[in-house]
C-alpha cells in the first residue's frame, strides 16, 4: 500500500514551487502520466503532470459502443476493479469500474477517463504546461478523424503528438494528416540508417527513436524541419546519464516513467 498522503503533498509542492517554472528542453513526457505517484492513465496523474509543468503520454482505445477512452491494455483486469475485454464493455459499464484503488486507497473512485475529459484537463492548463503524446492502441473506423475533430474543437491540436500505431503505420499517418495537416505525427526510425526515410516522409513531423542518435543526425533532422522523440529502455527508467546525453544532443522530447526526476535534472535541481 502506498502512502496516501504523498500524492496531495506532491501536488501542493507543484503548485507552490513549480507553478512559475519555465518549460524545459527536451520536453518531458510522463509515461501514462505520473506512474510513480498516481494510477496510470487517470485524470489524477494527468493533472499532477501538468501542474508540475511536464507533459504526459496517454493511451486511446474504443469501448463496445465506440466511445474513445484512455486505457493501455485490451482488458480492464489490471488497472480497474472489473474483468474482461474493453471491446465488450459499453462506456456506461466501464464508468462503473474503479480505476484507482488498485494503486492506492487514496485514489478510490478514479474512473477510466474519456478522451474529452483528458483534453478538458489540458485546456485548463497554460500552454507551457506540457506536450501530450497520444498513443493510439487502435485505429481506423473513423477513430483518427474523431480524435482530430475533438482536439480542434478545443483548439488543442497543436499540443498533441500522435505515437503508438502512428509510428509504424503509413495508413494511420495518412488518415491523421487527411483530417488535418496540423496533426503532429511521429514515425519510427529503428536505427541511424532509417532516419533518411523519415525525413523524406511528408506525413511524419517527428522522428521517433529508441537510441541516441549522432549529433550530426539530430542536426540534420532539425534542418529538415522535423523533431526527435526519444522513448524506450535508455530513458524509461531512472537514467540520469542517458537523460543528460539526450539533452546535450538537443533532442526535443523524452518519454520516461520518471518525469519529475528528469524535469528536475533539466532544471538544474537535485531530485
Amino acid at each position: 500500500m502506498r502512502n496516501p498522503c504523498f500524492f496531495p503533498l506532491l501536488v501542493l509542492n507543484a503548485t507552490l514551487t513549480w507553478a512559475a517554472d519555465p518549460p524545459v528542453r527536451p520536453t518531458v513526457i510522463g509515461h501514462r502520466g505520473l506512474v510513480q505517484s498516481a494510477p496510470e492513465n487517470t485524470l489524477a496523474g494527468f493533472r499532477a503532470c501538468l501542474g508540475l509543468r511536464v507533459g504526459f503520454e496517454w493511451d486511446v482505445r474504443r469501448t463496445k459502443d465506440g466511445q474513445l477512452v484512455c486505457l493501455h491494455d485490451e482488458t480492464v483486469d489490471r488497472t480497474t476493479s472489473g474483468k474482461g475485454r474493453l471491446a465488450d464493455l459499453t462506456l456506461a459499464e466501464l464508468r462503473r469500474l474503479d480505476a484507482g484503488r488498485w494503486f492506492d486507497a487514496a485514489f478510490a473512485e478514479e474512473r477510466v477517463p474519456q478522451v474529452e475529459e483528458v483534453l478538458e484537463v489540458l485546456a485548463r492548463s497554460p500552454p507551457e504546461a506540457g506536450l501530450l503524446a497520444v498513443d493510439l492502441k487502435e485505429a481506423g473506423g473513423g477513430m483518427e478523424e474523431a480524435l482530430i475533430k475533438t482536439a480542434q474543437q478545443r483548439v488543442l491540436l497543436g499540443r498533441l503528438i500522435f505515437i503508438g500505431l502512428t509510428i509504424e503505420s503509413t495508413d494511420v499517418r495518412r488518415r491523421l494528416k487527411a483530417a488535418s495537416r496540423e496533426a503532429q505525427t511521429a514515425r519510427l526510425a529503428p536505427d541511424e540508417a532509417a532516419v533518411a526515410d523519415v525525413l523524406s516522409d511528408r506525413d511524419a513531423d517527428w522522428v521517433y527513436v529508441r537510441f541516441l542518435p549522432a549529433a550530426a543526425t539530430v542536426e540534420r533532422i532539425h534542418k529538415a524541419g522535423k523533431r526527435v522523440f526519444l522513448a524506450g529502455p535508455l530513458v524509461a527508467g531512472h537514467e540520469p546519464e542517458n537523460w543528460k546525453r539526450a539533452a546535450a544532443l538537443g533532442l526535443d522530447a523524452i518519454l520516461t516513467d520518471y518525469p519529475l526526476e528528469l524535469a528536475r535534472q533539466l532544471r538544474g535541481r537535485t531530485p
